[in-house]
C-alpha cells in the first residue's frame, strides 16, 4: 500500500473522550500528526514547539472544532516543560497523556569530528527533554493513578545504521528511560512506553527525500524494510493514539518498532516476491 494512502486521518471518533494531553514538537512531522490525531479523538491538547508554526496546528485543530493551546517555549528547558504541564491542568483540568517527541537528527557528523557541544546539543533535546516531560507529568498523573507517557525513540536506539553517533545514543537513552521509569512507576497506574519510527518524511528527514527527489531515485525509499516504502507521520501518529488510549492499558516499558519491518531483520540480500 503507498504511503500516499495513509495520508489521511483515519478515525474522528471519541478514543481520547474528555481527556487531555501534551505534545512535543508538534509544529510539523510527527508530533502535528499526533496533536491534530488525539484532538480528532476528543482530547485537549497543549501542543508545545519552540518553531512558532504549532500555532498553526493548533489553528487547524480549532478549526475542526478541536481544543487546543500553542505553547511556542523549548522542550528541553525545565521551566517551560512545568510550565506546560500547569497549562494543562490549569486550561482543561487534568493530564492524561503526554507525548514527548520533539528531537533532532544532529545531521551525520564523522565520529572523529564529533564535538562535546553537538553531542550536548542532541542529548538535551532528544533524551533531557524527554525525561523532564516524563518526570513533571508524572508527577500529575501519579496523584490521578492513571496516565500514558509516550517518547519517542527510533529504530535507531536499537542498533546501529539508522542515524548519527549522537541521535542514536539519545535514541537508546530514551528506550533506557522507558524501561526504568516503568519500574520507577510500579503500582501507580501510569504507563511509559516508546515509539521507535523507521524512515518517516518529516521536517527532519526532508532533505534526503528531496535529494532523492532531485536524482530521481524516490522509488528506492524505504527499499531495505519488507514494505519497501518511507513510513508518513500519520501512521505513528496511529501508535500514539493507540499507546495514550485505554485500549493499551496493559502495555507498559515498551520500545514498539514502526518501521515496516526494517528491525525485525539482520542484514540480508532480500528475497523479493516473483510474480
Amino acid at each position: 500500500m503507498p504511503a500516499a494512502e495513509h495520508m489521511a486521518i483515519l478515525h474522528n471518533m471519541d478514543t481520547l473522550k474528555g481527556k487531555t494531553a501534551i505534545v512535543t514538537g508538534a509544529a510539523s512531522g510527527i508530533g502535528r500528526a499526533s496533536a491534530m490525531l488525539f484532538a480528532a479523538e476528543g482530547a485537549a491538547v497543549v501542543a508545545l514547539d519552540r518553531a512558532a508554526e504549532v500555532e498553526a496546528t493548533v489553528a487547524a485543530i480549532r478549526a475542526a472544532g478541536g481544543r487546543a493551546v500553542a505553547l511556542v517555549k523549548d522542550s528541553s528547558a525545565e521551566a517551560d516543560v512545568a510550565g506546560a504541564v500547569a497549562t494543562a491542568l490549569k486550561e482543561f483540568g487534568s493530564l492524561d497523556a503526554c507525548y514527548a517527541n520533539a528531537g533532532i537528527s544532529g545531521g551525520l557528523v564523522p565520529f572523529f569530528e564529533e564535538t562535546v557541544d553537538h553531542w550536548m546539543e542532541v542529548l538535551k533535546i532528544n533524551l533531557i527533554g524527554t525525561f523532564l516531560l516524563a518526570k513533571y507529568a508524572a508527577r500529575e498523573m501519579v496523584k490521578q493513578k492513571r496516565g500514558s507517557i509516550i517518547c519517542t525513540a527510533s529504530v535507531a536506539g536499537l542498533r546501529s545504521g539508522a542515524g548519527g553517533v549522537p541521535y542514536s545514543a539519545s535514541k537508546a537513552g530514551v528506550i533506557s528511560l522507558v524501561q526504568t521509569v516503568a519500574y520507577q512507576l510500579t503500582g501507580t497506574g501510569v504507563r511509559i512506553n516508546a515509539i521507535c519510527p523507521g524512515l518517516i518524511e518529516t521536517g527532519m528527514t526532508r532533505p534526503m527525500f528531496e535529494r532523492a527527489r532531485e536524482r530521481g531515485t524516490e522509488r528506492k525509499i524505504g527499499q531495505l524494510n519488507p514494505l519497501q516504502r518511507s513510513g508518513v507521520p500519520q501512521e505513528i501518529a496511529q501508535t500514539a493514539l493507540f499507546l495514550a488510549s485505554d485500549a493499551a492499558s496493559y502495555v507498559n516499558g515498551q520500545a514498539i518498532a514502526v518501521d515496516g519491518g526494517l528491525s525485525s531483520s539482520h542484514p540480508i540480500v532480500s528475497t523479493r516476491h516473483q510474480s
